[in-house]
């Protein structure tokens, strides 16, 4: 991915075995890890939720996995990811990946960026071992170790 994936994905970015009612809740949690992490004011998590809503479950990119993002606006300060594993899947209105368990929230900065990190993420996750210890791992430190890999 980026060279220091740190940087992208602090441990203020993660929230594991988190509970979410419904999609939307599942992205204000990936929102929380951006916002919380300062790559994103609040707003852009309004802004992830309105483009599921206008746009449809298209976010949902693989069996339970989610990549919630939005356009490049004011409301991302860097570009950077959260990481919410979900500690019981909620569905997202996509039939063929539904119930979604993990949730990535992407902000970037500009197109390029955004583009950047977003491809980095779909080609660590296009491969089904590395996607399944992703499920599995516990800590921020056993995620970014699989994601160097």
């Amino acid at each position: 991915m980026a060279t220091d994936l740190e940087e992208f994905l602090p441990d203020s970015a993660f929230l594991i075995d988190k509970e979410a009612q419904d999609w939307r809740d599942a992205i204000r949690l990936a929102g929380k890890g951006l916002a919380d992490s300062g790559f994103t004011t609040d707003a852009y998590t309004d802004e992830m939720i309105a483009t599921v809503e206008k746009m449809g479950p298209y976010i949902v990119i693989a069996p339970g996995l989610a990549l919630a993002h939005s356009r490049p606006s004011d409301a991302v300060l860097h570009t950077g990811l959260s990481w919410v594993r979900l500690s019981k899947a909620v569905p997202f209105g996509n039939k063929a990946n539904d119930p979604v368990s993990l949730v990535i929230g992407l902000a970037g900065r500009d197109e390029n960026e955004h583009l950047q990190v977003m491809s980095a993420i779909a080609r660590a996750l296009s491969n089904p071992q590395t996607s399944s210890e992703l499920r599995k791992a516990a800590t921020p430190e056993e995620i970014r170790a699989i994601l160097k890999r």
